[in-house]
């Protein structure tokens, strides 16, 4: 965190770190370095107040927020190893990769918002911890105005980070201590969790942002993965961040509140890289080039695709219609 918060923060406090691109079109949030610091070591001195320490297992179940980021930072800052679980996952899947990680705590949200439609993530977290007994404390944040049912273990996570201090001191780590734990997809047995651990990944994560996507200063990022992918742990939180970057981050989907939406973004974020999935950029191909050239996309340098493999047809259409034939495209493939 201190690559990634602190040397911006002493430099240039007020760059921007995250724009949130809320599910509802234009009402993108902004927050700086200073500010994602701020929440970063609030939300880290909550967790060690709950007694979470160097070491401790924390599953993430959150949509894509600022909040969410913090909460990635916030373990890594105190040495905590985040397990970050998609948010569209069911009960089982979230029991599953809780109980094979050992985790203390779950930090998610009372609900979730994606398509404009509400997703129940504490219900899912309620439905989950019941068969995890080593769940100490569900931190609930407030993503809508609903009120959820609140047990003994829950603990609104807003209320605590208001109490809580600005300032926490960094844990001092081992280039080869734990970061995080990843679990794969489970297309080929149980899902197995990989480990990345503190300066090898942070190392490629910046070098891997910084050029395989030609980043240059002041560029804005916009990676629309999800968080609890590998691309978004990697190029919506670590690489740029690192890299002082503008990241994007993306709660909506590629067709709310129509099949625009990804290029609308791009013009009115101003956006320089551009990064998705072949599934999407098919889907978008099939509602035709009007919904892309109805939009300004000369801010845009460099497309990449990720997932998997992009097929001639997806790969010609990002080119020529979405990029006009002058922006590299760059074809990447990790794994989690």
């Amino acid at each position: 965190t201190v690559n990634c918060l602190d040397q911006h923060v002493e430099k240039s406090p007020n760059r921007v770190a995250l724009i949130w691109e809320r599910d509802e079109p234009g009402t993108a949030v902004h927050v700086t370095y200073r500010e994602l610091l701020d929440l970063t070591c609030r939300l880290a001195n909550t967790l060690k107040k709950y007694g979470i320490q160097k070491g401790d297992k924390v599953a993430i179940y959150m949509s894509v927020s600022p909040l969410s980021v913090a909460g990635q930072l916030a373990c890594a800052r105190i040495g905590a190893v985040h397990t970050v679980v998609f948010a569209g996952f069911s009960a089982e899947s979230l029991a599953g990769r809780i109980t094979d990680s050992g985790c203390k705590a779950v930090i998610t949200y009372n609900q979730g918002v994606r398509g404009g439609r509400i997703i129940e993530l504490k219900a899912t977290v309620d439905e989950a911890v019941k068969n995890c007994p080593s769940i100490k404390h569900v931190f609930v944040a407030q993503r809508t105005d609903n009120k959820v049912q609140m047990g003994d273990r829950d603990i609104p996570l807003e209320e605590e980070m208001a109490k809580a201090a600005s300032v926490c001191p960094p844990e001092s780590m081992d280039s080869e201590d734990m970061l995080f734990m990843l679990y794969t997809s489970g297309s080929t047995g149980k899902p197995k969790g990989i480990v990345h651990s503190q300066a090898g990944y942070l190392l490629y994560a910046a070098l891997t942002h910084k050029y395989v996507f030609d980043y240059q200063q002041g560029d804005v990022f916009g990676c629309v993965a999800d968080i609890g992918w590998i691309t978004g742990h990697s190029y919506v939180v670590y690489g740029p961040l690192c890299n002082g970057a503008t990241s994007v981050l993306f709660e909506s989907t590629p067709v709310y509140p129509d099949p625009g939406r990804y290029w609308e973004v791009v013009q009115r974020l101003k956006i320089n890289q551009f990064y998705g999935a072949p599934t999407a950029i098919r889907l978008l191909l099939n509602y035709g080039e009007e919904w892309v050239k109805k939009y300004d996309r000369s801010s845009l340098k460099t497309l990449g695709s990720v997932g998997e493999p992009i097929n001639n047809e997806a790969w010609q259409w990002f080119y020529q219609v979405v990029g006009e034939g002058r922006c590299t495209l760059v074809d990447t493939w990790w794994q989690t």
